[in-house]
């Protein structure tokens, strides 16, 4: 794994911010730049890491060029391999707070000032399409196995949550404090059981309504095969958080980035 900064001038060697604003990538070329771009210009004051989760494209050079430090994995761990990787990172840095934000243009960087404001009172804060805001709209097997797992969740956490697959989300010190040493890294591990994992080691969990934007490059990779299979998915993924053994909280760790 390697830690490499952006181009000439685009990063601050001593790091001022309190905030981490993470994008993982898999082959996001296309669209990562101008993610980037957006996120810088609605959160000056923070600072942005790339992880690139094993890319066979441009990720890596085009996101470095456009202004953010790049972490690069050396093969694909998925989301949850790549958000703990970050997250370990960021409490190593003595970050306060870290935001994950897709690099397809999906979420809307504007937002991550309301789920900063919801941090106060949380300390995990998701941005849920299905709360209110926006058009985005999902069916079939697929949005029944979302409703089924919202209202599970919800049980299961003690708070109403409507879109527990969100990957868009905010967790200050103190879950960073968990997610660093003990983040699930397999599929909807790292939604699902994430939240699961935090309500047992008494975090607060709460959401606030965005809206979804359509994705500035790329294809969804969804088809009626992969919408049907989501549903299994679903419940398994529940199953493990259940039988998931009691996390620890640790005061503290170094990791080697190289």
């Amino acid at each position: 794994m390697t830690l490499a900064a952006p181009a000439q001038g685009a990063y601050r060697e001593s790091r001022a911010a309190s905030l981490l604003v993470v994008l993982p990538a898999l082959n996001e070329a296309e669209s990562v730049a101008r993610v980037v771009a957006e996120v810088l210009s609605r959160q000056p004051l923070a600072d942005l890491l790339v992880v690139d989760d094993g890319s066979t494209d441009r990720t890596a050079e085009v996101a470095r060029a456009a202004g953010a430090r790049v972490m690069s994995l050396p093969f694909n761990l998925g989301v949850g391999g790549a958000m703990r990787a970050a997250y370990r990172f960021a409490y190593d840095e003595g970050y306060e707070c870290v935001v994950q934000v897709d690099a397809d243009g999906q979420h809307d960087p504007a937002d991550i000032a309301r789920l900063h404001c919801a941090l106060d009172e949380a300390d995990i804060v998701v941005g849920a399409r299905f709360a209110g805001l926006g058009d985005y709209a999902v069916r079939g097997p697929r949005r029944w196995a979302m409703c089924l797992l919202a209202a599970t969740l919800s049980r299961l956490v003690g708070t109403p949550l409507t879109d527990p697959t969100s990957g868009f989300r905010m967790v200050n010190r103190r879950a960073l404090s968990l997610y660093a040493f003990d983040f699930p890294e397999e599929y909807l591990g790292d939604t699902v059981e994430a939240l699961v994992l935090a309500s047992r080691a008494n975090l607060r969990i709460t959401q606030v309504p965005v809206a979804m934007r359509e994705r500035t490059a790329g294809t969804p990779s969804q088809n009626a095969f992969r919408s049907s299979a989501y549903l299994l998915r679903v419940v398994t993924a529940v199953v493990l958080a259940i039988a998931r053994r009691a996390p620890i909280m640790r005061p503290g760790s170094t990791v080697e980035v190289a």
